[in-house]
Parts: structure tokens; C-alpha cells; sequence
């Protein structure tokens, strides 16, 4: 404990700190677009109104979901292998999901006046924020880190995700199966573009849950890649853009109650809502390229995973045990057990996030 102090104030910064940098950054941005508006798609329309309209509504809304949800006894079950350090979190309520998700929902339909895309991807992003739901219900219900089984995971998972599907060929023109790239080339997937499409709502889902493991982590990050996933495609979609940053605004409100130390934790009810709203707002807008760069962050968290549990399959002996890669994974684990804090943790990879975001609007 007393090393991770020192380096905390080495790197002289706060939790609350941190997140407000992060929110005026991501404000400044906004307002400077905004401000362009006459050399931009959106004349008559706003980023920062939904992403500091959600950002307040969010953070109010916490002030009271918040102590009802330590009421109702909804402490969050801390994994004993895991980092020591989260040991004393055992108590802090989870499924913070159900207070910012719909209110970024509920926004961005009023806002882009119930647009049909919007309808669509906030249908899929509850609809995901429903199975998180059931998982963190079920871990809560059993006292332990099982919540439902991974098979009935995949598979609601994967019958949203082909529900959506379904929407997107019938009232998407065909040309959506061409994949876009830089440079004005796409490559033409055809009928391989809908299990694709499945696989990339699942994936990005799962992923974004991986990332949320330390106290303002994924919030953060997908704030981030929303802001800047909406710019990109509001030359396209104006609906998406307001979707993208009312999400954004509530990642921030729910941030003030989840920045280190954290009084709540998203669960899956948020990071897997927050996945499928990126996947859905990819695949919608052909932004798939942009969007695996936005999601670098994400990415290599499941490589970590999938490396690990590899490695030790690969290496395990007579007495059936392996050797791990990590110390832990995903990597920000492993990276709190090579000795960094949580706040190094998650402000390096805040600037990670934010370069790959410039990166992506640099070269749109």
C-alpha cells in the first residue's frame, strides 16, 4: 500500500483530477468542432450539447442510484487471486449500468428526433446492457464470481447481435456489406459480411468488459473512442454522432461516481451495453476501420487473455499446471502486479486512447 501511495503522488495526480482533465479535454474538443461548424456536417447540430447535457443528467442521477443500490445490498464480489489491492473494494455496488446507459438512450432519441438508426443501435445497446444485467444479477444472487454460464452469455449474445443483423439487411442499402478502408478502396464481403458483423458485435463487447477492472478504466476509455467516433461519422449520420456523444457525456457523469476511489462499478450491465453501442454504431456506418483503431485499447486487453489461457495450455505438465505469460491478465492486471498504481494504469491508457483517437480524425 505504501508503495503504491508514493507512486500515485509521484505521478501527482487524483482520481478526481484525472477524470476532470479528461472531461474538459473531451468539452474542448467539442466546443472547438462545434465552433468549425460552418466548415463541418453539422451546422445545425450540437456535440457538446448531448455530451455535457448527459454528462450533468448522469452524474445527478448517480447521487441517488447510487446509495439505493448499497441498500440494496449490491456489493461487488472481488476475486481473491486477483490484485490484492482490490480486496477492500468487496462492498462497492456494481451494475452502475442501469443509471448513465439509459440516460444516454433516452437523450439521443429526444435529440436526433427518434431518428430509426438511433432507435436501432439503442435497442441494441439495451438489449446488450440486458444480458450484463442478468450476469451481474446472477453473481449478486449467488454471492460468487459466476454469474450466468458463458454458453448463455454467447448465445443471447449472439441472438441480439443477428436480430440486429436482420434490421441492418432489410433496411440498410446492400452496399453496407462492402467494407470501407482509407484511401477511397473497401473490400466487398457479401453474404460473409453478416456472421462478420455478428462476430464484431460479440467481440467488442466482450472486449470493453475485459477493460473494465480498475476504477475508471473502461468509463474513460470508451468516452474517448465515442467522442471521436462520433466526428467521424457525422459526415454520414448526424443521429450517430448524437448518439456517440450522449454516450460520451454519460461514460463522464458516470465517471464522477467511478473515478478512483470508485463508489460504483459499471458491471456488465455498462461495459457490455457500452460495446455493443460501439460495434453497432461501427457496422451502421461503415466505420469498421476506425473503429478497431479506436478500440486498440480493448483489443490488446483480449489478446492478453487469449495469450495467457494459450500459453498455459500449451505449457502445462504431468501435473497439469502451466506456466503464465502474465502475471495476470488482462494486462492492466498485470501491470498492477509489475508494481504500477491503478491511476497509472488508467492515465496511460486515457493518452493511449486519445492518441489513436487523434490519429483516426487526423487522417479521415
Amino acid at each position: 500500500m505504501d508503495a503504491k501511495l508514493s507512486s500515485d503522488q509521484g505521478l501527482n495526480i487524483s482520481g478526481i483530477s484525472l477524470v476532470s482533465l479528461l472531461g474538459v479535454g473531451l468539452t474542448t474538443a467539442a466546443l472547438f468542432l462545434d465552433g468549425m461548424a460552418n466548415r463541418l456536417p453539422w451546422q445545425n447540430n450540437s456535440l457538446t450539447l448531448p455530451l455535457l447535457s448527459c454528462a450533468a443528467i448522469s452524474a445527478a442521477a448517480g447521487f441517488f442510484v447510487v446509495p439505493m443500490l448499497q441498500a440494496l445490498k449490491t456489493g461487488q464480489i472481488i476475486r481473491e487471486d486477483g490484485p490484492q489491492a482490490h480486496l477492500k473494494k468487496a462492498g462497492t455496488p456494481t451494475m452502475g449500468g442501469i443509471f448513465f446507459i439509459p440516460v444516454a438512450v433516452i437523450a439521443a432519441c429526444i435529440l436526433s428526433n427518434f431518428n430509426t438508426q438511433v432507435l436501432a443501435v439503442c435497442a441494441l445497446t439495451l438489449s446488450y446492457g440486458f444480458i450484463g444485467w442478468l450476469d451481474d444479477w446472477q453473481i449478486l444472487r449467488r454471492k460468487s464470481n459466476k454469474g450466468i454460464s458463458p454458453r448463455t452469455k454467447l448465445f443471447l449474445q449472439i441472438s441480439f447481435a443477428a436480430l440486429f443483423c436482420l434490421w441492418l439487411m432489410f433496411n440498410q442499402p446492400s452496399n453496407i456489406t462492402n467494407i470501407a478502408l482509407p484511401f477511397g478502396f473497401s473490400i466487398p464481403l457479401g453474404f460473409l459480411f453478416w456472421p462478420f458483423a455478428g462476430f464484431v458485435l460479440v467481440a467488442e463487447s466482450n472486449a470493453t468488459n475485459l477493460t473494465d477492472g480498475i476504477d475508471g478504466l473502461a468509463g474513460g476509455t470508451v468516452a474517448i473512442a465515442l467522442l471521436a467516433l462520433g466526428v467521424l461519422v457525422a459526415p454520414t449520420s448526424l443521429g450517430m454522432m448524437i448518439f456517440c456523444a450522449a454516450l460520451s457525456g454519460s461514460c463522464l457523469g458516470f465517471l464522477a461516481h467511478n473515478r478512483n476511489p470508485a463508489r460504483v462499478f459499471m458491471g456488465d450491465t455498462g461495459s457490455l451495453a457500452l460495446g455493443g453501442a460501439l460495434a453497432a454504431v461501427g457496422l451502421l456506418t461503415n466505420s469498421l476501420v476506425a473503429l478497431f483503431v479506436l478500440s486498440g485499447i480493448f483489443f490488446v486487453e483480449t489478446l492478453s487473455v487469449m495469450a495467457q489461457v494459450s500459453y498455459y495450455k500449451a505449457t502445462k505438465g504431468p501435473d497439469g499446471k502451466g506456466k503464465r505469460l502474465f502475471k495476470m491478465a488482462p494486462l492492466h492486471h498485470h501491470l498492477e502486479l509489475s508494481g504500477w498504481s491503478e491511476l497509472q494504469v488508467v492515465t496511460a491508457f486515457y493518452l493511449i486512447n486519445a492518441i489513436l483517437a487523434a490519429i483516426c480524425l487526423a487522417i479521415a
